[in-house]
């Protein structure tokens, strides 16, 4: 992956540096006109910020504690029906709650139930409804009210916080990631000049030894159409390759590195948090808490398959992200409304931000990422080495 291509990513979501010498960067009074909505998650890029390397640490899957018939998380039960996990909006009124599937397979829209309000129980139900749905949608969400501290305390009943290495954060809360481009800038004229699409997928830091697992993303300012967000069902691309070349791919593992990312924030004056990492994953992965296994190998991250020449190795790469890019029949787009929480499970996924707004309305958004278990294929612990 070249430079151009890490900084692809943080060009669209909006979390690339800029300098503070820019009338429009983050932080300060006067660079936010209007005002933010939300000050409390205004970027910084604390230049003095170091942390050092992550350590191993033990994850247990809140997903594989959890009552599979959810009764903590929809708390008036799922009504007996043909299809798990449905409740057409037509009943809203009468459980509280809606619940519609955006594609038969993958991804859902829930109305009625708050995120904040979750008992311990009904998170591992949450951890676990995620990772049988990839990704769902939660409305009309108060999350976002909450103190970032019990906010981060909340995310970590998933996992330790990750701490991304360049991305803005609030002061004093570097384990919140932020997307944010301001009002009235032109990286949309900026971007495009010089790139043909912003689709960029990708799952989030798989460079770590220990990448996310269910994730949180929440909007604070949008714009009125337009910043919405892709999500590709790696489980159903697998699915879809044929047995015999499944078997070609068992036992494949791939370099994930951060060199690049880290390079090109370097390359706009921006922070480098912590030395950049390569990792060594498995292409294909088993979930905890399903024991489904995924396609985990994205362009942005993903360098080389281990023990095979580069040629080889890119041959196998392109095709196995050509699947992912190229299947509409299991893609799903999250079109954001104000108050909306996306969460999706990363380790059964890829995503990716839309540039596709050109008329300088702000988009600011925060994304709590629970790290989860080290990747594995076959049996948990078999890449902990």
């Amino acid at each position: 992956m070249s430079t151009q291509t890490a900084y692809r990513i943080q060009a669209i979501d909006g979390s690339t540096f800029r300098a503070t010498g820019d009338k429009k960067a983050p932080g300060g009074p006067k660079a936010h006109d209007p005002p933010l909505k939300f000050p409390e998650y205004a970027p910084g890029w604390d230049q003095s910020e170091k942390f050092e390397p992550y350590q191993q640490f033990k994850f247990e899957e809140p997903g594989k504690r959890a009552d599979k018939a959810l009764p903590n998380l929809f708390a008036k039960g799922l009504p007996t029906n043909d299809k798990k996990f449905l409740v057409p909006k037509e009943q809203l009124e009468k459980y509280g709650y809606s619940v519609d599937d955006l594609t038969p397979k993958f991804g859902s829209e829930v109305r009625g139930v708050q995120l904040s309000t979750l008992s311990d129980k009904a998170k591992d139900e949450l951890a676990y409804y995620v990772a049988e749905r990839g990704v769902v949608v939660f409305r009309d969400q108060d999350f976002r009210e909450l103190p970032i501290k019990d906010a981060l305390k909340y995310a970590e009943h998933f996992g330790r916080q990750h701490i991304h290495p360049t991305s803005g954060s609030p002061q004093e809360h570097p384990e919140v990631h932020l997307i944010f481009r301001e009002e009235g800038d032109n990286i949309y004229t900026e971007y495009f000049a010089n790139n043909l699409s912003s689709v960029a997928w990708h799952s989030d830091v798989t460079y770590e030894k220990q990448p996310p697992g269910t994730t949180f993303l929440g909007i604070l300012e949008m714009p009125r159409t337009g910043g919405d967000t892709l999500f590709s069902d790696n489980t159903e691309a697998y699915n879809r390759l044929s047995p015999e070349f499944k078997k070609r791919l068992e036992g494949l593992k791939a370099v994930h590195s951060a060199h690049e990312q880290a390079d090109a924030s370097i390359r706009r004056g921006g922070v480098v948090r912590r030395e950049p990492v390569q990792n060594i994953h498995p292409i294909i992965r088993k979930h905890p808490a399903t024991g489904k296994k995924s396609i985990f190998v994205n362009p942005q991250f993903t360098r080389n398959i281990v023990g095979l020449k580069q040629e080889e190795s890119d041959l196998i790469l392109n095709f196995l992200y050509d699947i992912i890019a190229k299947g509409s029949d299991f893609h799903v787009r999250a079109r954001w409304e104000d108050g909306s929480v996306v969460v999706w499970d990363n380790r059964r996924t890829s995503h990716t931000a839309l540039l596709d707004w050109s008329d300088g309305a702000r988009r600011h958004a925060y994304r709590y990422t629970p790290q989860a278990e080290v990747p594995y294929e076959n049996e948990e612990g078999e890449n902990d080495d």
